[in-house]
């Protein structure tokens, strides 16, 4: 393999110990494996499923109650059985690191609150917690669901659940109370914890009028928790004190309820733009050996980092970002907006907080970009070791302004994965380097594939992206689906027996990969197709162009091309004759839209990406109630122009 062709960003430091070399160290000397280089760990990690992940669970200790009868009862997609027989318990795993002093969380709020938790205090709450829930007669398979903060309050409630079996669900306080609903409704909870308000973007909202019309909805509740978030004495009638609950069960023991290993350890959700969100349930022990595997050996994350990734608890990056109790590394919570008071505030966050690895979102890197954002110039950058990135691919344009404006020396860490899995399943690997535009690797442990339309393995082109063997944090279910149908009809209904995620991906020669975008809404003119991720790329690179929308009608209409743009300070008219000489330089003739129009917004999902696949139904004539269900919306009123144009 050779990289002559493309350009090369960073290059690991062989002289530098990492979680990785240690990995294959150790696989030398206990397993009798010696594997020169990362592609043929990756060959064996596929290859081998048992013997993989049986080492992952190994190495990290992994503290089984009742012993595994083997590592894979069935290799059977779907229906997979992993560790049959074991028992854990995944907050016990989260809490078992570090010692009493060691700091596990640091918190910011963007008001300037401030606070942390060590270990000890950190295991002391959520044993508070814990028997709390007991009292109000929570326990194993019980739903606790929260409308909750990126905060300490919220990860010391999702432990204490998980230290129970019970099952974990939260929402973002943003979320409109028809989207809670629609999620919280389906999984019939037993405790709501919520926040009684919140802040964002220098403002505070009551959410009190939000929790009513929730918890209304859900007659099973034997309590409403309330957390006085705003601290500015903040109630409601018939709901308990997340404050008293905590101090009238201090000094309760720490206790951890062993479960199975395909528990049910939280539900997440899809994003529910076409109907109700798809409640994705995983397993207490998919969850730990998966996080271990990533944050510990892919993320090199362990005692002494901190651990940081701009999200809310609406998003799967949330659950990930807790999963770096499991290395023994501190996690740095920040809830507010990252624009205020200016995109410098994050890069602020990592000066403050010495932040190891920073986490982030495609758009924010690229908002930096447009920005002309230098924070190297700006901030005590030196502890930074990683830049993560995913939600969206990240542009070589963004690879490169990481490089020259954070540090030639940090590694750009661009990963795609998903909620389905709650992890990355193509991504960066600290004895891996980073070229220019690529994803570095494709994880440990993951079959990932690129498959044409007859199901062919491509080699060094655009396809499916598949995977072809099971990974222990596939989802043990969806809520409800008592005969799996809605399962295998959401991954393996093109491919029988081979998940397909609904991205365009291309595995390079190099074994790093690039990812195209939703391979559902493919700009397919004149037979040539391309991922909506290369238009994007183009035209938002354009002064002026805040944001856009790419919609290709082919077969449902007279096969138009539009492009939707958000525009800042300049006029269509000005922009039009630039965006169409640029599509046309950059990526062919073919793929100049036919007409180009004006919008406020874009329409995104709650979590942030844009509705591509909603938007072309509507253009199509779909029944817009049933194209796109507007509470799983961040900014509804944006479809406006959309219906109309449809309706034409």
């Amino acid at each position: 393999m050779t990289d002559t062709d493309v350009e090369l960003l960073w290059r690991p430091d062989p002289s530098r110990d990492n979680g990785m070399a240690g990995f294959r160290t150790w696989l030398r000397s206990e397993r009798g494996h010696d594997f020169p280089d990362y592609e043929s760990l990756w060959e064996w990690s596929v290859s081998d499923l048992e013997g993989f992940w049986g080492a992952v669970a190994s190495y990290f200790d992994v503290r089984f109650h009742s012993a595994p009868e083997r590592v894979l009862g069935s290799a059977d997609m779907p229906g997979a059985k992993w560790f049959p027989g074991a028992t854990l318990n995944y907050a016990e795993h989260a809490l078992r690191r570090g010692d009493d002093d060691d700091l596990a969380v640091l918190f910011h709020r963007e008001d300037g609150l401030s606070t942390s938790l060590t270990y000890g205090a950190l295991r002391s709450r959520v044993a508070a917690f814990r028997a709390a829930l007991v009292s109000l007669g929570v326990s194993q398979g019980d739903r606790v669901v929260a409308l909750v903060p990126n905060t300490p309050d919220a990860l010391v409630a999702f432990l204490a659940a998980a230290s129970l079996g019970a099952t974990w669900s939260s929402c973002s306080p943003d979320f409109g109370a028809r989207a809670v609903a629609d999620r919280f409704t389906q999984i019939e909870p037993a405790v709501f914890v919520a926040v009684s308000g919140y802040v964002y973007n220098g403002r505070s909202f009551d959410c009190r009028p939000v929790v009513e019309e929730i918890r209304a909805q859900l007659p099973g509740l034997r309590a409403t928790i309330l957390i006085d978030y705003l601290d500015n004495g903040s109630t409601l009638p018939d709901t308990l004190s997340f404050t008293d609950l905590l101090a009238a069960h201090e000094g309760a023991p720490l206790e951890f309820t062993p479960v199975p290993f395909d528990h049910p350890l939280w539900v997440l959700y899809s994003s529910g733009t076409t109907g109700l969100p798809k409640g994705i349930v995983h397993g207490h022990g998919g969850i730990v050996v998966e996080h271990l595997k990533m944050l510990g050996l892919h993320s090199d994350l362990g005692p002494g980092d901190r651990f940081f990734w701009f999200t809310t608890t609406g998003w799967m990056m949330w659950n990930y970002l807790v999963g770096g109790l499991l290395v023994g590394t501190t996690i740095v919570l920040y809830d507010g907006s990252p624009a205020y008071p200016s995109l410098n505030t994050l890069w602020h966050l990592a000066e403050q907080h010495r932040i190891t690895y920073f986490g982030t979102s495609a758009p924010y890197i690229q908002s930096c970009l447009k920005e002309g954002l230098d924070p190297a110039a700006t901030y005590d950058l030196t502890g930074l070791r990683v830049v993560g990135s995913t939600g969206a691919p990240l542009t070589p344009e963004g690879f490169r302004w990481i490089a020259d404006a954070i540090g030639e020396d940090v590694q750009i860490a661009s990963v795609s994965g998903g909620t389905d899995v709650c992890t990355a399943f193509v991504a960066a690997s600290p004895d891996r380097p980073v070229w220019l535009g690529e994803l570095s690797c494709r994880a440990l442990g993951a079959a990932v594939e690129a498959y044409d339309e007859s199901g062919r393995p491509l080699d060094d082109a655009v396809g499916e992206l598949v995977i072809t063997k099971p990974m222990p944090s596939m989802p043990v279910s969806f809520w409800g689906d008592t005969d799996g149908s809605r399962l295998r009809d959401a991954y393996f209904d093109t491919y029988p027996g081979v998940w397909r995620h609904g991205d365009w991906i291309r595995i390079t020669p190099r074994g790093s990969a690039v990812i195209y975008g939703r391979s559902d809404s493919t700009l397919n003119r004149g037979g040539v197709r391309m991922g909506t991720s290369e238009f994007y790329r183009v035209v938002e690179s354009v002064d002026g162009v805040a944001d856009s929308l790419v919609i290709d009608t082919s077969g449902v209409t007279e096969g138009e091309l539009l492009c939707f743009v958000v525009l800042d300070g300049v006029e269509l008219a000005d922009v039009e004759p630039l965006l169409r000489k640029e599509l046309r330089a950059s990526l062919s003739p073919r793929h100049v839209p036919n007409r180009f129009v004006a919008v406020a917004e874009i329409p995104r999902t709650l979590n942030g990406k844009k509705c591509e696949v909603p938007v072309k139904k509507i253009l199509a004539g779909a029944d817009p109630e049933k194209a796109v269900s507007k509470g799983a919306l961040r900014n509804p009123e944006s479809l406006r122009p959309f219906l109309e144009l449809a309706s034409e």
